[in-house]
């Protein structure tokens, strides 16, 4: 058993099973794979179980980033950042029939762009139950970062057209340039609904390092027009979040922090019912 502050983890994602009353974590762990930790309370974890191990000919070879997993029609799904030499990185699929894996390629390669360097890939169904993926186009090919959407096949073993842009990371108020002073990081999409409102989680850099901010869909579709909030909800080297309920049912964020390795953490947070994501009240820890 490993405590939450002894495990080093990056982008943390968790999966609850209120009728086996565990949380499943999963995240960057810099292995050629993905593992995932179980917790009844938050702070202490059983693992690592190896949740995807690559098989002989898979094209990914590196950069094994980001994994999070949804239950979508009884099966458990993980979206996750590979890459190889030669080849952009994409977001790839997997499914499993257990939040344990073990997790196999679903389609034939990303669901993202073959000419398009991407990251972090999350699973967004709207309300007519039609998948999407929300992803990033990666600053290092258009130094602007993009946040864009793609539909997916009903099996999700594919893009089912072409992506929609949704917004450039400059055009939030609060992300900061870096390296030359053109390039603005979108990283970390997560999407979710709060009374009749979608919003978005996201990460970039802003004043005070890596932060996670708030997006509001002005007509409640994926696809957008999408405003920003002014304030960063954390701001101080810390990001790559998501939201989950708790076994007691409480709504709790979870995010790495601080960014820099080999320190980074998961982080939870308890969202009181004067949610700060509604208000723009920043979160403190």
């Amino acid at each position: 058993m490993i405590t939450r502050q002894n495990l080093r983890i990056r982008d943390p994602y968790v999966l609850t099973d209120a009728d086996e009353g565990l949380y499943y974590l999963y995240g960057t762990n810099h292995l050629l794979g993905f593992d995932v930790y179980t917790s009844a309370d938050l702070e202490h974890w059983e693992g690592p179980f190896p949740a995807f191990r690559p098989e002989a000919g898979f094209w990914a070879d590196r950069d094994y980033w980001a994994p999070e997993v949804h239950r979508y029609r009884g099966r458990y799904y993980m979206l996750a950042t590979l890459k190889a030499e030669g080849v952009c990185r994409g977001t790839q699929i997997f499914v499993a029939d257990s939040p344990l894996g073990p997790f196999r390629p679903c389609g034939d390669g990303p669901a993202t762009p073959p000419d398009w360097e991407c990251l972090d890939g999350t699973l967004y169904i709207d309300d007519d139950g039609k998948p999407w993926m929300v992803f990033c186009h990666e600053w290092l090919q258009v130094h602007d970062g993009e946040m864009c959407a793609v539909p997916l096949t009903d099996s999700l073993d594919a893009a089912a057209g072409d992506p929609v842009l949704l917004f450039r990371a400059s055009e939030a108020p609060w992300t900061v340039a870096r390296n030359t002073g053109i390039d603005y990081i979108t990283d970390g999409p997560f999407l979710f609904r709060s009374g009749r409102q979608l919003l978005m989680m996201w990460s970039s850099f802003g004043r005070d390092g890596y932060a996670i901010g708030i997006s509001r869909s002005v007509s409640g579709s994926v696809q957008g027009p999408w405003t920003h909030d002014e304030r960063m909800l954390f701001g101080k080297d810390g990001g790559h979040g998501m939201i989950f309920r708790s076994l007691q049912g409480e709504w709790m964020l979870t995010f790495h922090a601080p960014n820099k390795g080999p320190e980074e953490r998961a982080v939870f947070v308890r969202l009181a019912d004067a949610d700060p994501i509604l208000t723009a009240q920043p979160i403190e820890v």
